[in-house]
């Protein structure tokens, strides 16, 4: 995978050492990097996940996939992804989103103000691993002549989302961005909104990373169906008009996942889910990940797993996909 940027995305449903094993085989695989999801409680703690993962790897760079300001102060997540870099012999990276209601619903928190939460939370972490004393008096947090003392200067922060606001933000501000699982459709006005962001901070734009599923078989768009429910009532009004995906679509939905994603999943036909995902043979999927790399500036792809029960062959299949695309580039 020379030449490109590769990673994975994993989330931490299974125990610290199933999750390691997935790590490990990703870097054999050639993997450059992997994303480790912060869920919440319903899932393993991200940092003590990301820890074990730092233990038992070498060389692959390990972040956050992606962790939100309303669950920790900003200055503990700093803390934790400098201490995780430290163990790590400098390979950890922190990538902030605003957070939904897998992690925050449990916990009884409103996501009010992202924007204001992710600038502050970004501005503050950027300065304490910086080696500042942060004294700071802001709308979401404060601190108090905080200092971290052993961080690195200028580890990377990423942000994920595809709020317009954040992701202009994100080219204000952010070392890199990950467009992750968007209406494929819709890519070059999400890299815009990043690219308007960097414009107006007087800034070169940042890294790029595109993140999707890859579907090969049946089986794993089926896997991928429960989820779109959630992800397409909560879609920007655009990418439900283009879908045709009509308020009466949304309610029903909605009332269907009462009953659990599973129970809606039947009202998932498979024209919305194919513009969100890389579909195909591995040869098609590889040609498709290249043009959309190549269209829109992408420095590499970030595999989200479709499958977490089959996560190992989801793994090898990806790194499969990603070799026959740096064939076609290297002839």
């Amino acid at each position: 995978m020379s030449g490109f940027s590769s990673g994975v995305l994993l989330a931490p449903n299974h125990t610290a050492q199933v999750t390691v094993g997935m790590a490990r085989l990703a870097e054999e695989l050639g993997y450059d990097s992997v994303w480790v999801a912060d869920e919440g409680i319903k899932t393993r703690d991200v940092f003590v996940t990301m820890a074990a993962i730092a233990t038992a790897t070498r060389s692959l760079r390990i972040g956050t996939g992606l962790v939100n300001p309303y669950t920790r102060h900003p200055a503990l997540t700093a803390a934790a992804i400098a201490s995780i870099d430290e163990l790590s012999g400098g390979r950890a990276f922190l990538v902030y989103g605003a957070g939904g209601s897998l992690s925050l619903g449990p916990l009884g928190i409103e996501r009010d103000r992202p924007l204001l939460h992710v600038s502050e939370a970004l501005e503050v972490c950027r300065r304490l691993f910086d080696g500042e004393t942060v004294s700071f008096d802001g709308e979401t947090l404060t601190l108090r002549n905080a200092r971290l003392d052993f961080a690195r200067p200028g580890i990377d922060i990423w942000f994920a989302g595809r709020s317009p606001l954040l992701l202009a933000h994100a080219g204000a501000a952010a070392d890199g961005a990950l467009l992750e699982f968007l209406h494929i459709p819709s890519l070059p006005t999400y890299v815009g909104q990043v690219e308007g962001g960097a414009r107006g901070a007087g800034r070169p734009r940042p890294r790029l990373l595109y993140s999707t599923c890859v579907v090969t078989d049946r089986e794993r768009l089926e896997s991928i169906r429960p989820h779109m429910t959630y992800r397409l009532v909560d879609s920007p009004q655009a990418v439900k008009d283009q879908l045709g995906i009509t308020p009466s679509h949304v309610a029903e939905i909605r009332e269907a996942m009462t009953g659990g994603l599973a129970a809606a999943a039947h009202l998932i036909p498979d024209r919305w889910i194919e513009p969100f995902v890389i579909l195909g043979t591995p040869d098609e999927c590889a040609a498709q990940i290249g043009a959309i790399t190549d269209a829109h500036g992408f420095e590499g792809f970030v595999l989200l797993l479709a499958d977490h029960e089959r996560a190992t062959e989801e793994i090898e299949m990806g790194a499969d996909v990603l070799s026959r695309l740096d064939s076609r580039r290297t002839k």
